[in-house]
């Protein structure tokens, strides 16, 4: 079978997929932490790998830039592949102070800017949230891992470049950073029945903005939050 998208065949997914944003990141993952990764599909240069990590079978796959991008993939995931959890492990902004570049954020609910949920026909404004198991077990490993984390609200963005000033307002709620595409997953995991995560690092910082990391930092160096979500991905 195969999806505008995706040209994996039924099965060729685990259960559990990883889903960072960059193409190289999920290459780089299945190199460095899985088994036996083979290349399961690639279109548009994607790069969607299966392998084991452990006695795991578990899948990585990139999705793109932004809440349009990943709700096709995540879509098509949930609904053609049989996949039952994606756990996102991208990159975030820094808002809050309780925050510092590279540490982890669990993503416990996922604000937005976005009209995603407008397609849902709900008559009120819906709040994403993350799957409790997998937050719950996500906070057990990170603890045993001995990262700095916190758990909380993010940001999922629209607009890359915001305008200057803008950040305040989410900051003072509580939000504790900004990214692309955590709301959309978690509003396609709820509409589809199924298990959802993001696992984030801080790769930059509207206020401590003298530490940044590099591209290639992020691509490689963010292992901390790949190892929480491998050893909670589900079989």
């Amino acid at each position: 079978m195969s999806t505008p998208h995706n040209t994996a065949n039924l099965g060729d997914f685990a259960k559990t997929v990883l889903m960072p944003g960059d193409p190289m990141r999920a290459k780089f993952i299945a190199e460095t932490f899985l088994d036996n990764a083979k290349l399961v599909n690639n279109v548009r240069g994607i790069n969607g790998y299966t392998g084991y990590y452990g006695a795991k079978r578990v899948s990585v796959m990139a999705s793109g830039m932004g809440m349009p991008s990943l709700g096709i993939y995540a879509h098509e995931l949930f609904t053609q592949y049989g996949v039952e959890s994606i756990i996102r492990v991208g990159t975030a902004g820094g808002y809050s102070e309780k925050v510092k570049v590279r540490d982890i954020v669990l993503a416990m609910g996922a604000s937005t800017n976005s009209a995603w949920a407008d397609q849902y026909g709900l008559k009120g404004t819906f709040a994403p949230l993350a799957d409790f198991d997998l937050l719950l077990k996500a906070k057990e490993v990170a603890d045993k891992l001995k990262v700095r984390y916190t758990v909380g609200n993010i940001l999922s963005s629209d607009i890359f470049y915001e305008p200057q000033g803008t950040w305040q307002s989410w900051a003072k709620m509580g939000v504790l950073g900004v990214e692309m595409e955590t709301a959309a997953l978690y509003m396609i995991a709820a509409q589809t029945g199924k298990k959802a995560l993001s696992v984030l690092t801080i790769s930059d910082h509207f206020i401590y903005t003298a530490d940044e990391t590099t591209s290639e930092e992020r691509e490689k160096t963010m292992t901390d939050m790949m190892k929480i979500a491998l050893e909670i991905a589900e079989e």
